[in-house]
């Protein structure tokens, strides 16, 4: 048996084994997952390139446009993420639109990045991506609580090595760090550096994520360092 399954944390998981009815609960479990992959097959089915959409949990999420503070994060930050991993050919970004699909759930994160290792075994055409190592989401009121909730334990638990959420609102940045499977926060702020320990080399000014002018001086200094 998994003995993590029955650290003291999982108070659910071990109530659960000490019940008489633990198969009755099998049963009832292994319906539900039935159905709901059922309804993930249907979404493969009808999704298309055009509609930005995700599968959790059983539900298809439906995103709607995004605000204009949400769009200029979005591009700042992955404008110099892209031209730094470009420069140094680190890998590939996917932004909005990339495919990620895990263990239950499937996402299409604001901004992802795979490693070299793991683009270069990527097929022409391919259109669904494992985890990648490095995962950026811009809150936005309607999808705060899934960026900071399923999210963020779907990430943690597929071993996405380091997670930003970026808030347009206060503009400021978190970085987590994978740890023995757990995330932990290095770093919380609205100034100095963010640097990246998954992309080598990678570290911004926060405001560059916010601001079009840090964000142009930063670009500057990526595509003139020296390699």
């Amino acid at each position: 048996m998994n003995t993590t399954f029955l650290r003291s944390d999982n108070a659910i998981a071990r109530q659960i084994l000490a019940s008489p009815k633990i198969y009755s609960y099998m049963d009832e479990l292994k319906r539900f997952l039935d159905e709901e992959a059922q309804k993930r097959q249907h979404f493969y089915e009808t999704v298309d390139e055009q509609t930005k959409a995700e599968f959790i949990n059983g539900e298809i999420i439906m995103h709607s446009p995004v605000k204009i503070e949400h769009n200029s994060v979005t591009v700042l930050v992955s404008r110099l993420l892209g031209t730094y991993i470009d420069e140094h050919d680190l890998g590939m970004i996917g932004v909005e639109k990339l495919f990620i699909s895990l263990t239950r759930n499937d996402y299409e994160p604001d901004i992802c990045f795979f490693t070299k290792d793991q683009a270069d075994g990527f097929d022409e055409g391919q259109m669904k991506f494992p985890a990648p190592d490095f995962i950026i989401e811009v809150l936005s009121p309607s999808t705060e609580a899934r960026d900071r909730g399923v999210k963020f334990e779907d990430y943690e638990a597929h071993g996405v090595r380091e997670y930003w959420i970026a808030d347009p609102k206060r503009k400021t940045i978190e970085q987590y760090k994978l740890v023995r499977g757990k995330y932990t926060l290095v770093l919380k702020s609205a100034s100095g550096t963010v640097k990246s320990f998954t992309v080598k080399g990678f570290e911004i000014p926060v405001r560059a994520a916010f601001y079009r002018s840090d964000n142009a001086q930063a670009l500057r200094e990526i595509m003139f360092q020296k390699k």
